[in-house]
């Protein structure tokens, strides 16, 4: 069986691939329209997703980030966003692969939060946060593409094709 982090990671990168493809079909005026949501748009609700990947998996793959807020706008444009996205799911999986076979999901992470202050917690957890953060602004994106004339995708884990899992 695979270790449930890797199968979370793998739907992740399944799920924002659906997603991308989706939000592909739209028009630019609908993608940067201004909605009402935690971030005030498609665009910038999708970027702050990779922002606080960048953030994350920095903390995670100690590498450090340099995302200097939880709003910014890592990339102008879709296509540049949809490149980076790529690169950062696979960054995603390498990282978690990593920490699952070098047993560290039950060790604790120290990192400096955005406001500047130390934070201790277990590596788990903050994997768990990563998920959980993503399925929740993937489906703030649903809700706004549901606005549009694209039809959102279905992103639930029990669509995900999880061979061998």
């Amino acid at each position: 069986m695979e270790p449930k982090f890797l199968v979370l990671a793998r739907w992740t990168v399944w799920a924002n691939r659906c997603l991308y493809d989706a939000c592909a079909g739209l028009a630019q005026e609908e993608y940067y329209k201004r909605r009402s949501s935690a971030f005030p748009s498609i665009h910038l609700t999708l970027n702050h997703l990779l922002a606080t990947d960048r953030i994350w998996l920095g903390r995670l793959s100690g590498d450090g980030h340099s995302i200097p807020s939880l709003d910014y706008e890592v990339c102008p444009d879709f296509p540049s966003l949809r490149l980076a996205r790529g690169k950062e799911d696979d960054r995603l999986t390498g990282v978690v692969q990593r920490l699952v076979e070098e047993g560290r999901p039950s060790a604790m992470l120290d990192y400096i939060s955005m406001d500047g202050r130390p934070q201790t917690m277990r590596v788990d957890l903050v994997l768990s946060h990563l998920f959980l953060h993503h399925a929740h602004h993937r489906g703030q994106v649903h809700c706004l593409l549901s606005q549009t004339d694209v039809a959102p995708p279905s992103l639930d884990l029990t669509y995900f094709p999880r061979e061998g899992t």
